[in-house]
């Protein structure tokens, strides 16, 4: 395994030609900010995370965490605790949330940046300020004045984390039948009992307190997700001053033994479990619950999806590195009787150029659904932040669906790459095909974002959303034809895919309509098409401005020149599968239910 370098120059080429970081900075909210200021935090940053957090994922993986009963707590793996407290300590964690709470002020474009190099880095690691931020934003939407001053401040340092208790046993992802009680107490509180199952760092040795929010079910709540309710279930009680009391009625029953991520955690949590409930504070109104949730669930599946980019990343250099010094076979070309570099031979060229494509378009999707969040949030135009939350509302499921399966594909890459000694632990890759595998799964299965893709993000204002998203596709052919030969190819696939995905648009508006099942079934090939698509513009934007800079003699030239291949490649090799993909789309649902699950038994 090679050790982790920060993709820094990739960064900063995606925040400086396709994000405007500067337009940023001229915002009310991040006044005082400059783009070298950025730059120098992302390269302090990035020394911490290669220096600091890297050498640890082998441990982790090795060692995992684990369960201690006796002390009812749950120990991290050698390093994890002394390097969360210098992460801590220099205050990563509250860079991207406002000053009032203590925070750095910057924009979430920057924590993103920020993100992805810790969980390309340490994805085990990065899951425990991954959720805290989760749990941070919910607060900072719809806690009061007196629960942000009590746990805000501590969670944005990191000093706290934070969790968010959704599943239950048998409810999985239908988060309408979940059991969890909550009844009123004499003194304003809530006592809260039940169990809830894959809560990741929902018990550790890292921070001296853990905020849980947990989703329950009051006294006489309507049925379904109607019925929800999110309250604070702190695991010490917090005096009025800040101290830390009692510790709440709130244990880890158990951690599960996973396929990957070994050092998080994943724990079942009992709540109530000696008798009369645990200590709970209402958040905003009953039943209101679910609500909250999706206010913080757009930044939620964005860091997920992050999170497939951060480990295409990582598996990419491994696979790069090794490429370069295996030798076995004989390229085309070289001479008798000597052995090549794998780094030579065609097909290892497709696969690495495959997953670098791929990691470069991602990382368009992801940092320029980033700035849009940004935009939708502090712009002080209406019109401005309506169209960039519309943005967001589109981008997000191709951001946690496409970035994830695409992180699936490139792990699993890295391991072709590697050969037989990609299917042997000891080389490091098998370990980032299993950490990405659960990121599909992670907040709504990538099915559920196609359902949300092709049955709430198409019809937004009447269907107007993604038209304009496909007419900016479209106004990219002009630059692309004025390039010429050297993006011709660019120009017309591109231009191909944009055709098949309009009308593909066209039919599942039609028949979805006609019935919803015909949406349905065809959702997850939608969804693989179209971020193909979305992926293919970006990348068509990054080779005209890597073209723009050559014309003017500024930057890396090799580097910018790689741009036009990446981008070329990705139009000839990836770009052609969006035809492929509509008659799944388009096959509609009758065949999904002629054949019952006995004949399917064989």
């Amino acid at each position: 395994m090679a050790d982790y370098r920060p993709p820094l120059r990739d960064i900063h080429f995606v925040l400086d030609h396709l994000t405007d970081v500067g337009a940023l900075c001229e915002l009310p909210a991040f006044a005082g900010l400059d783009p070298d200021t950025i730059k120098g935090v992302l390269e302090e940053n990035a020394r911490f995370i290669a220096e600091v957090v890297a050498p640890l994922n082998r441990v982790g993986d090795l060692e995992g965490s684990r369960h201690d009963p006796a002390t009812n707590t749950v120990r991290t793996p050698a390093g994890f605790v002394d390097a969360y407290h210098q992460y801590v300590a220099a205050g990563w964690g509250g860079v991207p949330f406002p000053a009032e709470y203590d925070g750095g002020g910057f924009p979430w474009l920057v924590g993103i940046a920020m993100q992805e190099l810790i969980s390309s880095a340490n994805m085990a690691f990065s899951m425990a300020p991954l959720l805290t931020q989760g749990a941070i934003d919910l607060l900072m939407h719809h806690g009061s004045e007196e629960q942000k001053e009590r746990y805000l401040k501590k969670m944005v340092t990191g000093e706290w984390t934070g969790t968010m208790n959704l599943t239950e046993p048998e409810a999985g992802s239908d988060v309408g039948a979940v059991r969890t009680k909550a009844v009123p107490a004499d003194d304003g509180s809530w006592r809260i009992t039940g169990t809830k199952i894959f809560i990741s760092f929902g018990e550790h040795d890292m921070a001296e307190n853990i905020v849980h929010l947990v989703l329950a079910r009051v006294p006489d709540a309507p049925p379904g997700t109607k019925g929800i309710s999110c309250f604070i279930v702190p695991k010490f009680l917090v005096g009025d001053d800040g101290s830390l009391g009692e510790r709440n009625d709130v244990a880890c029953v158990s951690i599960e033994h996973k396929m990957g991520i070994k050092a998080s955690p994943t724990c079942v949590m009992s709540y109530g479990e000696k008798g009369e409930g645990a200590v709970g504070y209402l958040i905003g109104e009953a039943n209101q619950g679910m609500r909250y949730m999706f206010t913080m669930m757009n930044n939620a599946r964005l860091s997920v999806g992050l999170e497939g980019l951060a480990l295409a990343e990582r598996a990419y250099q491994d696979a790069l590195q090794y490429a370069q010094e295996r030798r076995q076979g004989r390229a085309p070309g070289a001479p008798a009787g000597e052995t090549s570099l794998i780094v030579e031979l065609p097909d290892v060229r497709r696969m690495l150029l495959t997953m670098k494509a791929l990691v470069d378009a991602m990382r368009a999707i992801i940092y320029t659904n980033a700035q849009a969040i940004d935009l939708a949030t502090h712009h002080p135009d209406p019109d401005v932040r309506q169209r960039n939350q519309e943005l967001v509302e589109l981008l997000t499921p191709v951001s946690k669906g496409f970035g994830t399966d695409m992180g699936i594909e490139c792990t699993s890459l890295a391991i072709q790459v590697y050969g037989g000694m990609g299917y042997i632990e000891e080389s490091g890759v098998p370990q980032h095909f299993r950490d990405a595998r659960i990121t599909s799964i992670y907040e709504g299965t990538n099915g559920i974002q196609a359902m949300d893709l092709v049955g709430r993000k198409l019809p937004m204002r009447a269907g107007g959303v993604i038209t304009d998203f496909l007419a900016g596709v479209a106004a990219l052919d002009a630059e692309l034809a004025a390039a010429g030969d050297e993006l011709a190819v660019v120009r017309e696939q591109l231009a191909a895919a944009l055709a098949v995905v309009t009308d593909t648009v066209q039919w599942l508006m039609e028949h979805g309509l006609a019935d919803v099942r015909n949406a349905l079934a065809g959702a997850t090939p939608f969804l693989r098409m179209f971020g193909l698509l979305v992926g293919g513009r970006y990348l068509a934007e990054a080779a005209l401005a890597a073209r723009a800079d050559l014309a003017e003699g500024e930057g890396d030239t090799d580097h910018l020149r790689a741009r036009l291949v990446i981008a070329r490649f990705y139009a000839e090799n990836l770009l052609p599968a969006v035809a492929g993909l509509a008659p799944a789309v388009q096959a509609g649902f009758d065949d999904l239910y002629a054949v019952g699950p006995e004949a399917l038994a064989g």
